[in-house]
């Protein structure tokens, strides 16, 4: 297995050079930035590989990226669920957490490139994304997983994507008073979906098999900043064995002895939230045993011993480079799941995770 001498102050530049030169080899003219070459991209993903490449080094090409966010934005604000290219593949709903992460996409170009008048010409797409994805929001407070063709919301609403548009919010508050623009609408829309999170969970998974058994929903409250603290550690804690492989890194589902990189590399960030970051830096050493040329695979079925699918998406690669910026901190947005979130009112107190009491996580 690759290991890697973890310091805030060495980032092993050479090694992950090849990470960010995988993502920019798959990007297209018009910016879009697939899962592979020849294949399909979705917007959040995208995004996520625009991330990648800004921390790599590319920022011309992380612009690229977001100017096809902004042309094949909707005029609502939402985005199809699947493109090639600049054309629709799937024109069947658009999915609240989509459009919202535009705004984390581009506060993160932000922090790396210090770019405000960038910043500033992108805003109008940043504020017709959130507002799309506020315009689900329930009365209970949740949002709304997509909105379907017929104008209607999907009956139903994810706890791993209501916890990106939490995420989503705070960076576009964050947008917002850069630029001087109004944003109180969205900090009550953020405190709400943060309650409904912590407090409601009989809003989410209510018409599809609840999907607690998937190991986003045990870790993206807290990466995302809906639980900090004690609370957060808990959560962690508590299911660590159900999804942890020691040695080879998070299941993809608890149920399943597939290894994913990329969630992995999620837990590594929401391990460095609450503060554990030994454990983070262990489990990212696990995972370069699944590098491959630079990218890495999307994940390992443990039993079969087997690499499956056979791809090495762009948006794997970029969670690799984000986690590496966090334990790192390498560039200016290292911090930018690990760092203190926007406080809530109340947030500490009304921790409800049902978690039992654990110990200090190292």
């Amino acid at each position: 297995m690759s290991r890697l001498i973890l310091s805030p102050r060495f980032f092993p530049a050479n090694y992950f050079a090849r990470t960010g030169e995988h993502i920019a080899s798959v990007q297209l003219s018009s910016g879009a930035v697939p899962w592979y070459e020849g294949g399909i991209l979705d917007p959040w993903d995208h995004i996520e590989s625009a991330m990648g490449l800004a921390v790599a080094g590319y920022p011309d090409r992380a612009r690229l990226a977001y100017d096809w966010c902004a042309r094949n934005q909707l005029p609502d604000g939402g985005f199809w669920p699947a493109y090639a290219d600049n054309t629709p593949l799937d024109c069947t709903r658009r999915e609240a957490h989509h459009s919202a992460y535009l705004a984390t996409g581009l506060w993160h170009y932000y922090l790396v490139s210090g770019d405000r008048r960038f910043l500033a010409r992108m805003w109008p797409a940043v504020r017709l994304g959130l507002d799309f994805s506020c315009g689900l929001q329930t009365k209970q407070g949740e949002i709304a997983w997509a909105r379907l063709p017929c104008g209607g919301a999907y009956p139903d609403a994810l706890v791993t994507g209501c916890s990106s548009i939490y995420k989503s919010l705070e960076c576009g508050l964050k947008i917002a008073a850069v630029l001087g623009e109004p944003g109180q609408d969205w900090a009550e829309a953020r405190h709400r979906l943060g309650r409904a999170i912590r407090d409601r969970g009989h809003r989410f998974d209510r018409t599809w098999p609840a999907k607690e058994r998937y190991a986003m929903d045990w870790f993206y409250p807290v990466l995302s900043g809906v639980f900090a603290g004690d609370g957060a550690r808990r959560r962690l804690m508590r299911r660590w064995s159900a999804f942890v492989e020691p040695g080879q890194g998070c299941r993809c589902v608890e149920d399943e002895p597939w290894i994913t990189v990329a969630e992995s590399c999620e837990l590594v960030l929401s391990l460095l939230c609450v503060g554990a970051s030994s454990r983070a830096g262990r489990v990212f050493n696990w995972l370069q045993q699944h590098r491959c040329a630079g990218g890495y695979w999307t994940g390992y079925q443990r039993e079969l011993d087997l690499y499956w699918p056979r791809e090495r998406p762009t948006w794997t690669a970029a969670a690799v480079l984000l986690a590496a910026d966090a334990l790192f901190r390498a560039t200016p947005a290292a911090g930018l799941f690990t760092d203190s979130p926007l406080a809530e009112p109340e947030q500490e107190a009304r921790v409800r995770d049902g978690c039992d009491e654990a110990g200090p996580m190292r």
